[in-house]
């Protein structure tokens, strides 16, 4: 450890996979005294000849310290851990991934033990941890005055980004990212497979769609401002009628390429429903509309 430990925050961290482990090497080698357990001892071994005290049972590791960091399988991991736990006045700080209706209900459950509580979505994969450069980050939703207690101590293994006092904002914005994340590597998978018979090289398309990704990422900016006005016709380049009399191309490119297009089919009809509603001069904001019940 490179650090005083008497200066540091005292941590418990329950469950070390691949994640749990990278964070406790964080705040170990940051000097904080990391107390760690996990349903498979053998995890925690290599830990504990870092400087962590290994607790026998989760009830132990939690009783160790004020604050307790989770980071297991689920929800229902962190319901059967914790079961046969004392809460009654410890910082329990959720790092689970979990829907956003999962983390509304376990900061309840947490409040009826006793318990002050923070849920957190983990924008990171472990090797950012630790690695500041790397851009990894942390979300952070509940009490605002947990995470000002513990801020430093949560910013060591990632930055921290507190998003509101509903403990259920973490896990919504997480899974908003990560929803965007998925279609962007949809729209980059059709890419590839329309240049796939042809005799051109998917590492000479990669920067050239990379590129063409980061010039389109601002329109989200647009986007939230049209959101927010309610206006869908401000600051309009390309109109929703003018972008579906574009998708036959599309479609048409797919099936003489021999492409599936039914990664696309599905954003177009969203597309030509809009439309049908007489908005054609409006942006794609409307589809948005369209996805909500």
């Amino acid at each position: 450890m490179t650090q005083n430990t008497a200066e540091k925050t005292p941590v418990t961290l329950l469950g070390l996979g691949a994640m749990g482990t990278a964070l406790a090497r964080t705040w170990l080698a940051a000097g904080h005294p990391l107390t760690v357990w996990n349903r498979t001892p053998a995890r925690a071994a290599a830990l504990a000849t870092e400087g962590a005290r290994i607790a026998e049972s989760a009830a132990a590791a939690v009783a160790a310290n004020p604050l307790i960091i989770v980071c297991l399988l689920d929800d229902a991991s962190v319901e059967e851990v914790l079961a046969g736990t004392d809460l009654a006045g410890r910082d329990l700080v959720n790092l689970t991934t979990s829907t956003p209706a999962q983390a509304r209900a376990r900061a309840e459950w947490a409040r009826q033990r006793g318990a002050r509580y923070l849920d957190g979505g983990i924008m990171a994969v472990p090797p950012m941890i630790g690695v500041p450069e790397a851009g990894g980050y942390v979300f952070y939703s509940g009490s605002p005055e947990l995470f000002e207690r513990h801020r430093e101590t949560l910013a060591v293994p990632a930055g921290t980004t507190y998003v509101g006092e509903d403990a259920s904002f973490a896990a919504l914005h997480d899974v908003a990212l990560l929803s965007a994340m998925y279609g962007m590597f949809a729209g980059a998978a059709h890419a590839f497979a329309l240049i796939r018979k042809e005799d051109i090289d998917p590492a000479a398309l990669a920067p050239l769609l990379a590129d063409w990704l980061v010039a389109m990422a601002p329109a989200v900016h647009q986007t939230a401002d049209q959101l927010r006005s309610g206006d869908y016709t401000k600051g309009v380049v390309s109109t929703l009628a003018m972008q579906v009399a574009g998708t036959p191309t599309f479609l048409n490119t797919a099936e003489q390429q021999g492409v599936s297009p039914e990664l696309l089919t599905p954003y177009f009809e969203l597309m030509r429903r809009r439309l049908a509603e007489g908005s054609g001069e409006e942006d794609l904001t409307g589809v948005i509309d369209l996805l909500v019940r």
